[in-house]
């Protein structure tokens, strides 16, 4: 595994101070974490708001495609652009874009003017946000922090969204409970506090480039494709990881009807969810920890074992604490795999191309998700929890013998 090629003289010419005293890295890290936090309090009370206010589950529908639209649509041109564009002001625009959004449903809410359209707008502005800001601040991160500190800071950023993911959902429904504009209120603040803690961050959060001809987004998006599509270990990962996403939303759909099945009251998701979010919190802070004494090749077919097992253990039980473990055993796994990956893709990939590279994951990401979902919806109707569950464990182990069988994999080998 190379290193960044042109690290940062500052990066070179001392000792850095420890991750906990880097300021700037702590000012982006506690302001993106809260914005996310926001965003998934919102996220979560987009349904609930739909179904009180129109009483209709289409509307509900409606709105969470519209929140979903931007991973299709705005992924790869998003890695263009934040490749193109400074990156720190992108993310300022982000912040006031969800700010606005966000604001303007809480004070509809306020004063009784709510509209369909209105929400749906303002959840695909958000969305949009989110997707530039998430593959700015990725990108970012190398220049906030020494090279040395980078695994720790990525496990760090990783911890951050299980702990976002692990309190939001349940936070959004308490709050709309309260007052039903409070989620949203809630989200715009957490957005004007990212917008302040990046003006309090000196400096560029990206190579010096000189002056180059400009080329269509849609010519860089394809090499941002190119250029990923030529690391034979990326090549090989990422098609081997989008076939686990698909494995893991028959396994998410499965879980539900799980629980409706053994008799227990919805809320039980809920626990499952909290469950498996501590399981997944564990696995980003232990993850610098396997990364010193595993390669990436073997924390990869680790993650496709593991999961295999355990969801033939969730095929065979049906009590909630015991489905919580074990999906905490998975999330454990896939977020130690997402911090390995993340570092991997961020010290090989060039600056420049690095909201590209990212990009491209995403939406191999999000395109095996909205299949899963068909696959699983279609395999739950026809075979059941139980056979849908061990089908998809079956996948996963298949899916651990592709990668033990992949010299790319095995061997991690050089471009070209």
């Amino acid at each position: 595994m190379t290193l960044l090629d042109q690290p940062e003289a500052s990066q070179r010419a001392e000792k850095p101070a420890p991750l906990r005293r880097n300021r700037d890295f702590l000012l982006l890290w506690t302001g993106a974490g809260l914005s996310q936090f926001g965003v998934r309090a919102a996220v979560s009370a987009y349904p609930l708001l739909m179904l009180w206010y129109t009483g209709s589950p289409s509307s509900a529908g409606l709105v969470g495609f519209a929140a979903l639209l931007p991973q299709l649509f705005l992924l790869l041109p998003a890695g263009a652009l934040v490749d193109r564009w400074d990156r720190r002001r992108l993310m300022m625009v982000c912040d006031a874009v969800g700010l606005a959004s966000m604001g303007s449903l809480a004070a509809a809410l306020w004063f009784g003017v709510l509209s369909v359209p209105h929400v749906m707008a303002a959840a695909f502005l958000e969305g949009g946000a989110v997707i530039f800001y998430k593959l700015a601040e990725r990108a970012a991160v190398r220049h906030v922090v020494h090279e040395d500190h980078l695994a720790a800071a990525l496990s760090q950023n990783e911890a951050r969204g299980q702990a976002a993911g692990l309190l939001g959902q349940p936070t959004g429904a308490v709050l709309f409970q309260a007052f039903r504009w409070l989620p949203f209120g809630v989200a715009a603040f957490t957005h004007l506090f990212a917008l302040i803690t990046l003006l309090l961050i000196p400096g560029s959060f990206q190579d010096e480039r000189a002056e180059a001809e400009k080329r269509s987004v849609r010519a860089e998006i394809g090499e941002g494709i190119a250029w990923v599509w030529r690391q034979r270990f990326m090549r090989a990962a990422i098609i081997i990881v989008g076939g686990s996403n698909l494995l893991f939303q028959v396994l998410n759909l499965a879980l539900v009807l799980i629980v409706k099945e053994g008799g227990y009251a919805p809320s039980y998701m809920a626990v499952i969810g909290v469950i498996e979010g501590v399981g997944g919190i564990a696995g980003a802070l232990t993850a610098s920890w396997f990364m010193k004494r595993l390669p990436l090749p073997a924390l990869l077919i680790g993650a496709l074992v593991v999961w295999a097992a355990l969801m033939a253990g969730i095929a065979v039980t049906g009590h909630p604490v015991v489905l919580g473990a074990l999906c905490a055993g998975t999330s454990w796994a896939g977020a130690l795999l997402n911090v390995a990956a993340g570092v991997h893709q961020v010290r090989v990939t060039p600056d420049a191309m690095q909201g590209r590279a990212t990009s491209v994951f995403g939406l191999v990401g999000s395109g095996m998700n909205s299949l899963g979902a068909l696959v699983g919806g279609f395999l739950l109707a026809a075979a059941g929890a139980y056979w849908s569950v061990l089908a998809a464990a079956a996948g996963m182990a298949l899916l651990a013998l592709a990668a033990l069988a992949t010299p790319a994999v095995r061997r991690m080998g050089e471009a070209g």
